[in-house]
């Protein structure tokens, strides 16, 4: 009887803990949960901790609450200029109503990538279709990228999905015709270049007109000015002559004056002899006569 009871104890412990261990459901930070009851989900556990179930009659699923990461295949695009290219992008995306996602995609991770697949490359095709070349290369810093996530809206919430983020790791152009793109690129920018140049030197041209012609206006101005000074100098010069030589106490000593400053002119050169005839006015002053 002993023995039996010691073996009755053991299976009932057994059982115990088997049916203890198939109702305890530990959810982790990174992860959701979700309760099924014959098939159908009875409800989701979204925090993290312990938590129970019905034993054998419920069952648990686990999906992932983290960022994931999507590679998408490589494709063609072509732009509204009839360009072909080649996009080759990522997406970030997760799941943000795990009960949509379980009851629309069956809790398929395989199943969502597939979906993912098929929106972001109609969304992209889309966008890149709707704009030229160009545009789409000159667009590769982040203006691409939102216009695609914005194509696509909320089309991804009726799967309980939520797109972080689009970004390209490729988009270039076909390896046959980079080099005949790239060239007129090149050339165009040239040109836009050119012009810019003619329109600034054309503009510092009227710049350095004007200037010359305000130059001009002022140095006329300084020669008119320094003309009428000179003018007024001379006419000064000519009325205190007058008043001197209107002075008959002083008009012998301003003519001896003068008839030395003539004397010191006519004595240039090498040559100091100076030859005057008695009648000359110089030789006058020195004869005082």
């Amino acid at each position: 009887m002993k023995t039996f009871r010691k073996i009755a104890l053991i299976v009932l412990l057994f059982v115990v803990l088997i049916v203890g261990s198939s109702s305890i459901v530990i959810t982790y930070e990174n992860e959701y949960a979700l309760i099924r009851q014959f098939g159908k989900v009875d409800h989701v556990i979204t925090e993290s901790g312990i938590n129970f179930k019905i034993p054998f009659i419920q069952s648990a699923d686990k999906l992932p609450k983290a960022t994931m990461l999507y590679d998408l295949n490589a494709s063609d695009v072509i732009t509204s200029d009839k360009k072909t290219m080649i996009c080759d992008s990522y997406i970030l995306w997760k799941i943000s109503d795990p009960l949509k996602f379980a009851q629309t995609l069956n809790s398929s991770l395989t199943n969502a990538e597939n979906r993912l697949d098929t929106i972001v490359y109609n969304s992209t095709k889309n966008v890149i279709s709707s704009i030229t070349q160009d545009d789409v290369i000159s667009g590769r810093d982040g203006e691409l990228s939102q216009a695609i996530i914005d194509n696509i809206g909320d089309t991804l919430s009726q799967y309980g999905i939520t797109l972080l983020s689009f970004e390209t790791k490729q988009l270039d152009l076909p390896s046959d015709n980079k080099d005949a793109v790239y060239t007129r690129m090149i050339s165009e920018r040239d040109n836009i270049a050119a012009t810019y140049t003619a329109e600034g030197n054309s503009e510092a041209q009227k710049i350095r007109n004007s200037t010359d012609m305000e130059i001009t206006v002022i140095l006329s101005e300084a020669q008119k000015d320094a003309e009428i000074l000179v003018a007024e100098g001379e006419a000064e010069y000519m009325r205190i002559l007058s008043e001197a030589y209107a002075d008959e106490s002083k008009t012998e000593f301003y003519t001896f004056v003068r008839s030395l400053d003539a004397l010191k002119v006519s004595m240039s050169g090498d040559n100091k002899t100076v030859f005057l005839t008695p009648d000359s006015p110089i030789a006058q002053v020195f004869y005082g006569k």
